[in-house]
Parts: structure tokens; C-alpha cells; sequence
């Protein structure tokens, strides 16, 4: 027997309203409300077409390209430190990639700042390459949230490039903004 319950559970877990789903299963949202409710026992039918549409709904990769940035706000190694920070604080970014002839050469975090203010001295005598890391991992447009969500717990952003060029920035944030 299915468990009613499981109807709602996925449903809210997908974001959808009860109206929604009733359009996309092709019956009334009254009755996904008591089916949902367990005040009617529906037709065997009726609950397997709704269990496809859940299962078709859950089975939509989201890729990179649905969630990056672009364009990528970026720094060359010659980008002036000041100009750096300035344009972070702008834009409110905490992080970006730099790049040397359209290619990724590497990335500047807000800590990677802060360690070449406080080991080599004042912002205003450096530049992007005084404080460039290893560039963030790299991605096709392709790939799924769920690959990139793993390469964010160890890396504050991910770069989206396609045949060689840099497209898009995937952070944190944007990943939050679609699981929520």
C-alpha cells in the first residue's frame, strides 16, 4: 500500500503549492488536499499518475549552467589590491578568479587579502598576483548541483568553463538559494 503521506512530503520538499501540483497531475486542488489530508482513499490510478509526476519533477537535473553567475567578475595578476577589494566590497563578493590571457591562472578569497596585507604590508603596493591561490576547480555547464555542492564544502566558489572559457561562478549562496 502506499503511504499517503509521502504525496505531501515530496510536494513540499519540491516547492510546489497544492494548485501546482493538481495542474501538472490534471485534477482539482481540492482533491490533492484530501488526498493529502487522507479524508478520501483514491484510486490506485490517480496516485500512481501522481507519483510519476513527483518522480519526473524530482528527476530534473539542475546543472551549473542553471545556477552560475555570469559574467564572471574577475581580477588580472596585475589588478592593483586596492581596486580588488574595492570592487568586492561593490559588488559584495567575498572572492573571485584571476585571469592571465582569458585563461584561469588562479583565485583571490577575502582571506587571501588579509594574509598578504598582514605577511607582505599595505594593500597599496599590491597586486593580484602578491596574493593569488590556486584557482578554484572547474566545471562544464553540465554538471549536476549536486557534484558542485561537494566541491563547494572544501572550495568557496566553482568556476563553469566551456571549451576553455571561463562563463560562470557558482558560490555557496547560490547553491543555498536553490535547496532551500
Amino acid at each position: 500500500m502506499f503511504d499517503l503521506e509521502e504525496i505531501k512530503r515530496r510536494r513540499k520538499r519540491l516547492g510546489l503549492t497544492q494548485k501546482e501540483l493538481a495542474k501538472l497531475v490534471g485534477v482539482s486542488q481540492p482533491l490533492i488536499a484530501r488526498i493529502e489530508s487522507g479524508s478520501i482513499d483514491p484510486k490506485l490510478s490517480l496516485v500512481k499518475r501522481i507519483l510519476e509526476v513527483l518522480d519526473e519533477l524530482e528527476g530534473k537535473k539542475i546543472t551549473a549552467k542553471d545556477v552560475m553567475n555570469s559574467p564572471v567578475i574577475y581580477a588580472t595578476p596585475e589588478t592593483p589590491l586596492e581596486e580588488i577589494m574595492e570592487i568586492m566590497m561593490e559588488k559584495g563578493i567575498s572572492q573571485m578568479p584571476v585571469l592571465e590571457s582569458g585563461k584561469v591562472a588562479g583565485s583571490i578569497t577575502e582571506s587571501s587579502i588579509i594574509r598578504a596585507i598582514l605577511s607582505k604590508g599595505k594593500a597599496n603596493r599590491l597586486k593580484a598576483k602578491d596574493c593569488m591561490e590556486k584557482p578554484f576547480p572547474m566545471v562544464d555547464p553540465s554538471e549536476s548541483v549536486d557534484m558542485i555542492s561537494k566541491l563547494l564544502l572544501e572550495n568557496p566558489a566553482v568556476l563553469v568553463v566551456e571549451s576553455g572559457n571561463l562563463i560562470g561562478i557558482i558560490t555557496k549562496q547560490d547553491v543555498m538559494r536553490i535547496l532551500k
